[in-house]
């Protein structure tokens, strides 16, 4: 069989293509019949529009069932997706596009003019189409004249089916290019160790632009040849509604603190639900305690990344530890080392490292980065500090690389802080992430402004908003006459997380 990952997933689908895929509340339900003939059809489009085998097709488009399908055509037309977050901004698109040189961008209707703009400046000639929520764009123009079949084409597992990008520690956004067998390794692992069922229905309130809610859901869905309730967006009163009606739910820490918010959550409403995940950032202790109380269900808490999927999962069947993620996966390898890449014995806090068939295969055009980042014997380094303990759970206790996790959305200070030096006004900056009991965690900014200068909180906020993905903006200000720095002259976040945690706290 073809290395394609849509041939695996093709080769699960129900005998009776009638069968449901998506079902989106109060609209259409799309048959997995739907599903090949409009892949097919999207794939036919790529084609026409200059797509070739290997080539990067670049997606910026709201969530919906379209969008997974145009997913799937890329797999289908041996394509490289490269999903981007609706959020981001032009300068931010303007990079993406020059480093991944995508054949063909796919855009919301209301961008169409903007991103020609960005195509014309990087040169990159790419062809343009879009895609709206509402059944209009070129892309479904274009494709209402094609063919329903499209021979899949074949592709080696260890070709790139995909290139996520994640903001870098120095500035510059790295592209972890996922092949197609680290994503149908990942997948076949989750759908297993999960206990996916022939009659399961995932409730899908991700957004589909990263790992989670485009491969960790979705593959397992398309995998498990079964239907998923697909949300435009997480609603806790919605989810609510629709939790009677499936049996799987996914979600980040900050969904579940939400249907705890609700009095409607109880077990009557779960009454119908096998399974409840949680992952893309820590989920509190004081959360998956609440939640079993409140419903009778165990939070079942993972650990993953975008360069590999998941690494660990809390089990299907026995203990779920709070303030764990549970232990590797069975293709797996998970160690702790030193600073000097000794491992170290259980029990001891160290980086976290791993190895599997699901890992990436590099950083797109960053070979020195991807050489760094893998040791000799071939683990890779996440990055992430943390500890097995004797039953061979893993703890995450802390992050290498000041990253912070913000509502399940990774945010590298040094990009926002590269955003903010450049501001008039400023001499320097420094971000950090503090506790929110909505967010998990969001970003402090503390500048430093130029003598004599008074620089406005809002009006900066809003400057940055313009710039910035909105997860990536911080929530809060603070200005003062200088940075604490140690003996080395290097800036001691740990005394800014100290000093202004109460203030934090207060104006929360």
């Amino acid at each position: 069989m073809s290395g394609n990952l849509f041939a695996t997933f093709q080769s699960r689908f129900p005998a009776d293509r009638s069968k449901p895929f998506i079902i989106v509340p109060g609209g259409p339900t799309l048959s997995y019949a739907d599903l090949e003939g409009r892949s097919a059809q999207f794939a036919h489009v790529l084609v026409g529009s200059g797509v070739k085998p290997g080539d990067r097709v670049a997606v910026q488009v709201d969530k919906s069932p379209e969008a997974i399908f145009v997913y799937l055509a890329c797999l289908r037309a041996g394509a490289v997706l490269l999903p981007l977050n609706t959020a981001y901004q032009p300068e931010e698109l303007e990079f993406f596009l020059s480093d991944a040189a995508p054949s063909a961008v796919i855009c919301q209707p209301a961008r169409e003019t903007q991103l020609a703009g960005i195509v014309a400046k990087t040169g990159i000639g790419a062809a343009l189409l879009t895609l709206g929520t509402d059944g209009s764009g070129s892309l479904i123009d274009k494709a209402a004249g094609q063919s329903p079949d499209f021979a899949t084409i074949d592709r080696t597992g260890s070709e790139v089916a995909s290139i996520l990008y994640s903001s870098g520690t120095t500035g510059r956004p790295k592209g972890a290019m996922m092949s197609h067998d680290n994503l149908a390794a990942n997948a076949q692992t989750l759908h297993s160790l999960w206990g996916w069922q022939p009659d399961d229905v995932l409730l899908h309130a991700l957004p589909i632009f990263h790992t989670h809610g485009l491969f960790v859901a979705t593959n397992c869905v398309l995998l498990n040849g079964s239907a998923m309730i697909f949300c435009a967006k997480f609603d806790a009163e919605q989810v609510l509604d629709l939790l009677p009606q499936a049996s799987v739910f996914m979600g980040v820490p900050t969904f579940y603190t939400r249907l705890l918010a609700s009095p409607r959550l109880n077990p009557e409403t779960c009454r119908n639900m096998r399974l409840f995940i949680s992952g893309s950032a820590p989920l509190l202790s004081e959360t998956f305690n609440d939640f079993a109380s409140r419903t009778g269900h165990t939070i079942l808490e993972r650990y993953g990344m975008t360069e590999g999927g998941m690494f660990t999962s809390n089990p299907l069947v026995g203990a779920r530890k709070a303030g764990t993620v549970g232990p590797a996966l069975p293709d797996m390898d998970v160690r702790i080392t030193d600073d000097n890449g000794n491992v170290l014995p259980q029990g001891e806090v160290g980086g976290i490292e791993v190895k599997g068939p699901n890992v990436f295969i590099g950083y797109w055009n960053m070979p020195e980065k991807t050489k760094a980042e893998f040791t000799a014997d071939g683990f890779f380094k996440t990055g992430d500090v943390g500890v097995i303990d004797e039953d061979g759970y893993v703890s995450i206790v802390g992050r290498a690389k000041d990253l912070i996790i913000s509502g399940g959305y990774n945010v590298y200070p040094k990009e926002v802080e590269d955003f903010i030096d450049r501001m008039d006004g400023v001499v320097e900056s420094a971000v950090v992430g503090m506790p929110h009991p909505d967010f998990g965690e969001a970003g402090l900014a503390i500048i430093v402004a130029e003598k004599g200068r008074e620089l406005s909180e809002p009006a900066m906020l809003a400057d940055l908003k313009g710039r910035l993905a909105n997860y990536k903006v911080p929530k809060r200000m603070v200005f003062v006459p200088e940075l604490p720095r140690n003996a080395m002259g290097k800036v001691q976040k740990n005394v800014l997380r100290d000093t202004y945690a109460e203030m934090w706290k207060a104006s929360l």
